[in-house]
């Protein structure tokens, strides 16, 4: 892992919105909401890293005994959230933990414009947590993709879909979403970006899941087969076929009437 955690840094484009938002259903004033109360709509920090922040509790589960020890005796892990006040820039304290433990130090971080937890790479759609990481880097359009199948992941996009703040607010951020005030902030977001015009995308409506029948191919044509031409009909009339037997019953007729003529030839 490279730990100046600096990649390609590409911003998304005004077309991304919608045609991610369209995965779930939601338009492009949903994702405006959202991404404005996660991360006030920032991807990368001002030198091209990804927005992130380091949970020394989430730290602290992911490790035990000699590194558990370890990560706590530098002030890097501890059992309970809001122990201690996060700094400013977590990349000292991401960079420092990957030292003791990489994968769980990854692990315990929010990352990119949906602040999804490492933990979560899985249900954010990758293998690793590395990998994960690296798309973060990356690109804002991966960021905010990886949202999305957490969102599906954990069966949330309803909720936004439905402008179910509280129970969206709940299952992304957790039980103490009130204290944030997520629920009410994601509303307030949403009213305001209503009331701007979207970035025109003529498929950003709410997708189905139905399969679109193929169209049949139509028909072959017949192919013409050119007929012989008929030979002209005959002014004469039909000359009936012979019938089986026919000259066997002539030939006898003629041999019984010769054997008569020769009886009466002899008187």
């Amino acid at each position: 892992m490279d730990m100046t955690f600096r990649g390609a840094a590409r911003r998304l484009d005004d077309i991304d919105l919608p045609k991610l938002g369209a995965r779930i259903g939601v338009g492009e004033d949903e994702m405006h909401a959202f991404l404005d109360v996660e991360t006030s709509g920032r991807g990368f920090d001002a030198v091209g890293r990804p927005v992130i922040l380091f949970e020394p509790h989430v730290f602290y589960r992911n490790l035990s005994g000699a590194k558990r020890a370890k990560a706590v005796a530098a002030g890097l892990a501890y059992p309970k959230w809001g122990a201690k006040p996060y700094p400013r820039d977590s990349y000292p304290r991401l960079r420092a933990a990957c030292a003791i433990d990489e994968t769980a130090a990854l692990k315990s971080a929010s990352w990119g414009l949906g602040q999804v937890l490492g933990e979560n790479f899985k249900a954010a759609g990758f293998l690793t947590v590395q990998a994960m990481a690296e798309a973060m880097m990356a690109d804002e359009a991966l960021q905010l993709g990886a949202a999305i199948d957490f969102i599906v992941a954990n069966r949330l996009d309803g909720n936004l879909r439905n402008h179910d703040w509280a129970a969206f607010a709940k299952g992304y951020n957790g039980a103490g979403y009130r204290k944030n005030a997520y629920d009410t902030r994601l509303a307030e977001a949403y009213r305001k970006w209503s009331r701007i015009k979207d970035t025109p995308w003529p498929s950003a409506g709410p997708v189905s899941s139905a399969v679109v029948p193929a169209v049949p191919p139509e028909p072959a044509k017949p192919i013409a087969v050119p007929q012989a031409t008929a030979a002209p009909a005959s002014s004469a009339p039909p000359v009936p076929a012979a019938r089986p037997g026919l000259w066997a019953a002539l030939i006898a007729a003629i041999l019984k009437l010769s054997t008569i003529l020769k009886l009466f030839g002899r008187k």
